[in-house]
């Protein structure tokens, strides 16, 4: 890495990605932080940061900003794929469209981002791209199915990359967040409004589907703590491969690898009321 390494934030808005901005920019790197609303971003603007409009599902808009980066700062070191939302809600209530949004945004836009502005990485035969994934991706629970789908497909192509990219010299690191203090709860709530069916088969557990789409903001560490981490674990010489820091994100991986289906079911259908549908 340079003396002050460039940095991509995708989704510093709010929550964890401005505080990944600020973190980062706190260790003396050359932050860019992007959102879609670049109005967003006025303070950090004023903080010091560069910033960019960016809609990571716009192709081209990718391509202007990694042109812009290149010309400016010569490329980037540190990409963090950090934008995203949590589809919330039964799978049945979830329609077409609504998954392939939640895939198109969590999956694919991280995709394509990845795409652009990694090669400059391989010709300089350094750098790192930062997954922002979640222990939801290892645990699933019910009425975030989508979501936690989506999870799951960035940590299989975060470990994908990271073994294609090791002979160039390029680092992958996958953060698993538990429980971060954010606007996650409110934003998967909104979703959960939008798209909830009229005649739902679960209406009558839907507190349970609500306390689904707020279980991140339990026992939640606070983003800026977590921004500490993931910017002092990618600023080492040799970045772990996967850090895990949150509110359950070391229980709820151990509860998936070690209790049996079974018991895991029933643990999960009663605590997000599922259970009461027997009746």
């Amino acid at each position: 890495m340079t003396a002050a390494p460039v940095v991509l934030i995708t989704g510093c808005s709010t929550g964890i990605g401005r505080a990944l901005a600020q973190a980062f920019h706190a260790r003396g790197c050359r932050v860019w932080a992007t959102a879609r609303q670049a109005q967003t971003l006025a303070d950090l603007v004023a903080d010091g940061l560069r910033t960019a409009a960016l809609d990571v599902r716009d192709a081209a808009a990718i391509d202007t900003l990694r042109t812009r980066i290149e010309t400016e700062d010569g490329g980037v070191d540190i990409l963090v794929n950090n934008a995203g939302y949590g589809q919330m809600g039964p799978l049945l209530d979830v329609d077409a469209e609504a998954l392939r949004a939640q895939f198109d945004t969590n999956v694919v836009a991280l995709h394509a981002v990845t795409r652009a502005f990694v090669p400059s990485m391989i010709g300089r035969r350094r750098g790192l791209v930062v997954q922002l994934g979640s222990v939801s991706g290892v645990l699933t629970t019910p009425f975030a199915g989508a979501y936690c789908a989506s999870k799951a497909a960035v940590h299989a192509l975060a470990d994908a990359l990271r073994m294609e990219l090791a002979p160039f010299g390029v680092h992958v690191m996958t953060v698993q967040p538990g429980a971060i203090r954010s606007d996650f709860g409110n934003s998967a709530s909104r979703s959960l409004e939008r798209d909830a069916a009229a005649e739902s088969v679960y209406a009558a557990v839907a507190d349970g589907i609500a306390a689904r789409a707020n279980a991140s903001q339990e026992h939640a560490m606070p983003a800026a703590a977590l921004a500490r981490r993931i910017a002092d674990a990618a600023l080492r010489p040799q970045p772990p491969a996967r850090l895990r820091a949150g509110g359950g994100a070391r229980l709820l991986p151990l509860l998936a690898a070690v209790v049996p289906q079974r018991l895991r079911d029933r643990l999960l259908s009663r605590r997000f009321g599922l259970d009461r549908l027997r009746h």
